[in-house]
């Protein structure tokens, strides 16, 4: 995929532009958003990838395009499942709920800059080592098992990360909220707020994260501008979706296991390019294994589609269930 200086220039400024109005309208103005606010914005933001997937389709072809919204779809999905931590976190530290949005909107804003270094890296990597698909496509099979060992996360078994119970051991703190700002003065000295060591918390959660997504985009599309406009799209979303779905998330029981088979798949899907591509001297002779099978990208979004329509409607179904059944026991 050939993407000319400007376009890649005219796509960073575009889409940071959005990021930057979010951030400045909400920095002067920190609310509980309403329904419909969350709502309009939502519709606004994935209709803007659509139109924008669309158009790589139509300019690029249907291959790059399919790639595309295979990898903005998984990105999406691990998005919401990232939501499930964020809410830990929002609880664990009792943030009011009036500043939880802006929180929310640094923390991406850290997190888009993080997963941009991973991206080039990662890019960079690709380049200069075929070998790097097998290492992608193992540490996706080991986090899919990690998601189904840990599927029971819950607010207690949260773990700070090291940085932040740094933060709070080393640096001069205060207990008391100054609204959104990170510093204040007190009695003449420099602390830390809570604010601080929220934002902290989802920042570090936040590359944690990239960690997973990075790999597994980059075995939907090697592509660069894609993987990167994707992983935009997403996260332009989330602090949305945190608002909108926070309750729905409770009633996706069965998310963490539908995650782990698509990071599964993605995964054996990298081992098996890793094969065509392959130069390692103790993998058939450092000879590409050209008899693998490699998954087409359409066979790849439909059954990234399947999925996730499967584990969402399986986990609805249940939570139907267990509702009626905890009705008819109450009236019993």
């Amino acid at each position: 995929m050939d993407v000319p200086a400007w376009l890649w220039w005219a796509t960073i400024i575009v889409l940071v532009g959005f990021l930057l109005v979010d951030v400045l309208i909400i920095g002067r103005r920190p609310h509980v958003p309403t329904t419909r606010e969350v709502s309009r914005d939502l519709a606004f933001y994935i209709g803007l990838a659509v139109l924008f997937g669309i158009g790589v389709w139509v300019f690029a072809g249907g291959e790059y395009g399919g790639e595309f919204f295979a990898g903005w779809l998984t990105e999406y999905s691990l998005s919401v499942d990232n939501l499930f931590v964020f809410i830990i976190i929002m609880t664990r530290l009792q943030v009011p709920r009036q500043y939880q949005q802006t929180a929310l909107l640094v923390g991406i804003v850290i997190a888009l800059v993080m997963r941009g270094i991973f991206i080039a890296v990662g890019a960079a990597a690709i380049n200069q080592f075929s070998w790097i698909f097998y290492l992608f496509g193992l540490f996706l099979i080991w986090t899919a098992y990690k998601l189904v060992k840990d599927d029971d996360l819950d607010e207690t078994q949260y773990d700070e990360p090291r940085i932040v119970k740094f933060a709070r051991d080393h640096l001069q703190a205060t207990s008391e909220w100054n609204g959104v700002k990170l510093f204040a003065r007190v009695n003449g000295s420099r602390v830390i707020t809570p604010m601080f060591i929220v934002v902290l918390s989802l920042g570090v959660t936040d590359l944690l994260f990239a960690l997973d997504s990075i790999p597994a985009i980059y075995g939907l599309t090697d592509e660069p501008y894609l993987v990167f406009t994707a992983n935009v799209f997403a996260l332009m979303g989330l602090r949305q979706l945190y608002f909108l779905i926070g309750d729905l998330l409770k009633r996706l029981v069965y998310l963490s296991y539908g995650l782990a088979v698509l990071l599964a798949f993605i995964g054996v899907k990298l081992i098996l390019h890793a094969l065509h591509e392959n130069e390692l001297p103790f993998v058939n002779g450092g000879e590409p294994v050209h008899r693998a099978p490699e998954l087409p990208i359409w066979v790849s979004l439909m059954t990234i589609v399947l999925i996730l329509g499967v584990t969402t409607v399986a986990s609805l179904a249940k939570d139907a269930r267990d509702r009626r059944n905890s009705t008819e026991s109450s009236a019993g």
